[in-house]
């Protein structure tokens, strides 16, 4: 082939260290903007962010030059650095080391937006832990529950 194509869809979701600093409501919203220029700047398309106040989860379209893990590792060294800026509150703010991220099939697309967009509703009937821990399973990967909380 003359060239390099591709169209990969991934919902990643990854969670503040220990819940020690939440995200204040009042500034998800450019948290989120922020990651999404963090996202451009990789080449990569942002579809949409959301979360509360203990993790985010984003769906994005990764461009073909940039693995997971790279992109994962930009979205929150930046993303960490730049909300420590916002105030005392965020003095210790710190990502969780991991992430978990999923290739999302483009007919699935809309359905994964949706739930995204979503996660303040959702979040009212289902905690965290229990939402982790069934993406896990619907995605046949393999865990060590002693390792997922640390």
């Amino acid at each position: 082939m003359s060239q390099s194509l591709s169209k990969m869809y991934v919902h990643a979701i990854f969670h503040v260290k220990n819940n020690d600093v939440l995200i204040r409501p009042e500034d998800d919203d450019e948290l989120y903007a922020y990651i999404g220029g963090v996202i451009k700047l990789s080449k990569s398309i942002p579809i949409i962010i959301n979360g509360i106040e203990n993790h985010v989860h984003v769906l994005c379209i990764m461009a073909k030059t940039i693995c997971l893990a790279d992109l994962m590792e930009d979205i929150k060294r930046h993303s960490s650095r730049w909300i420590k800026t916002k105030g005392i509150h965020y003095q210790n703010f710190a990502w969780q080391g991991g992430y978990a991220g999923y290739s999302v099939s483009p007919s699935k697309v809309e359905a994964v937006r949706k739930y995204i967009e979503n996660q303040k509703t959702h979040h009212l009937s289902q905690s965290f832990k229990d939402e982790y821990i069934q993406f896990l399973k619907e995605h046949d990967v393999d865990y060590n529950e002693d390792y997922l909380w640390t």
